[in-house]
């Protein structure tokens, strides 16, 4: 805890009073408690968190490979099994579907065809193991929000032909920012006086698990690690080709920035490693050249693909110093604070460490209702488990869609669309207010709809709707 040595004397007091107070919590295991320690100690110390921006260099194509320079994997299945037999699949599947509207596992919102994320992800990988005769498993790393619920509903899967293993990622008590010590000493043990922190902690929750080992022992080589939510992030064996063959230890797919992306992370070679530039970490003058699409061209989709021995090295060295990154929050009135990492900022402690810029449909991320409106449309239609672009759309890009507040549920949004619109012509589309669609309804163009407050719109059945701004039903 070399951290520690830099502290001021109020600092150090702090830190030996938090200390024996996550002591005496019977909570956690030891490894959490000294997990949390550690953070608590980096960031008492204000570890230099910002970057020197004369050092920022672009990353050059051996840093950031293109996706197309890839070799093709092989046609011979029994070298394909051989390939996938090194492969686990791990899903983040700690946060709950409350931003939408739905309790539990957000893994567990239908998608599509009444099939949730968890049903496709399973879906996916079962039909691999299938053709292939391989042996992938899933991995889901839960938190203690979402681990009840999901233990229940992987029983359904019992019969599948892929291996499910759970395990927890840490959990840490939230800090009181008056004193800084943990919510739960002071009376706070329910869940709100805890947090899980960020999927930074997958390295180390995947060793303390035991699952680690394991998987070493079964000769896996390389873990696969993407949101839930993001339906686009299925096996590639191009990916896994290419990293066995060339020992790269990490690689984070990146896909180019669009105008939606511009606070996405995005990779930069700095003092001869490439690493993860947050918008957290960027000077304030210079936010808005971080922003630009011009200088910055690709940003993180949090798909990441890491060699399981360097896992267990780093983590046993204890070498994984992610940037801590600050999340303030209130509970009932009090000011708390949680400390979190990003699993993509590890990559500047990995050998021969690279990203390769993927495809956008890599990234299909569902994080609100208007996203759901896009996978569940004809825009998308779904193959062995895989939501698949409809080679119709001409533009490459898809439509940018905004819902209003009554949209956000995902129970309100399903009952204010009788049948999803028809969008494969469509650039943008932007609903307020009290809306309701009829079926069968097509949208083309630039669609903007409008509900004066305290008046009902109804789009009727069959409606085409092609560049237009509906302020009211005269306007259909």
């Amino acid at each position: 805890m070399a951290a520690a040595a830099t502290l001021s004397q109020a600092d150090a007091e702090k830190l030996s009073s938090l200390k024996s107070a996550v002591s005496g919590l019977n909570q956690i295991s030891e490894d959490e408690k000294n997990g949390f320690i550690n953070l608590a100690a980096r960031y008492l110390s204000g570890e230099a968190q910002h970057v020197d921006w004369s050092k920022i260099h672009t990353p050059t194509d051996e840093v950031v490979v293109p996706y197309d320079t890839l070799a093709p994997p092989s046609q011979d299945s029994e070298q394909t099994k051989q390939l996938l037999d090194k492969l686990v699949v791990l899903k983040l599947n700690g946060g709950l579907g409350t931003t939408m509207g739905c309790t539990g596992p957000k893994s567990v919102i239908e998608v599509r065809n009444g099939l949730t994320f968890l049903d496709l992800i399973v879906i996916q990988i079962e039909n691999l193991n299938k053709k292939y005769g391989c042996n992938v498993p899933l991995l889901l790393m839960n938190s203690f929000n979402t681990h009840d619920d999901t233990s229940k509903i992987i029983e359904k899967y019992s019969s599948a032909n892929v291996e499910i293993h759970t395990f927890n990622q840490s959990q840490y008590p939230r800090l009181v920012v008056d004193d800084f010590s943990p919510c739960p000493s002071k009376g706070r043990t329910g869940k709100d006086g805890w947090f899980p922190p960020g999927h930074g902690d997958v390295f180390p929750a995947l060793k303390n698990s035991g699952k680690l080992d394991v998987l070493l022992s079964q000769g896996k080589e390389y873990v696969f690690v993407a949101n839930s939510d993001n339906l686009g992030a299925i096996v590639d064996l191009k990916i896994l080709n290419h990293l066995i063959h060339n020992k790269n230890e990490y690689c984070m797919e990146v896909t180019p920035k669009t105008l939606a992306d511009v606070k996405g992370g995005t990779l930069i070679s700095y003092e001869g490693r490439v690493q993860l530039l947050e918008i957290a970490q960027v000077p304030d003058e210079h936010v808005n050249e971080f922003k630009s699409i011009e200088k910055f061209k690709i940003f993180n989709t949090n798909n990441l693909w890491v060699n399981l021995k360097a896992i267990k090295r780093l983590v046993e060295a204890d070498a994984l110093k992610m940037e801590i990154i600050p999340n303030p929050k209130e509970v009932e009135g009090t000011k708390v604070l949680q400390l979190e990492t990003a699993a993509g900022a590890a990559i500047r402690f990995f050998d021969k460490a690279i990203g390769i810029n993927v495809p956008r449909s890599r990234f299909l991320p569902v994080k609100a209702t208007s996203d759901l409106l896009l996978v569940q449309s004809d825009l998308y239609t779904l193959e062995d488990g895989f939501v698949i672009r409809n080679k119709a759309r001409r533009n490459p890009a898809n439509p940018t869609i905004e819902l209003g507040p009554e949209f956000k549920k995902v129970a309100n949004f399903l009952s204010r669309y009788k049948s999803i619109p028809s969008i494969i012509e469509l650039d943008s589309l932007k609903v307020s207010g009290d809306v309701w669609s009829g079926a069968g309804v097509t949208l083309k163009g630039k669609v903007n709809v409008t509900a004066k407050p305290g008046v009902t719109l109804e789009i009727p059945d069959g409606a085409v709707l092609e560049n237009k701004d509906i302020n009211g039903p005269e306007d259909i």
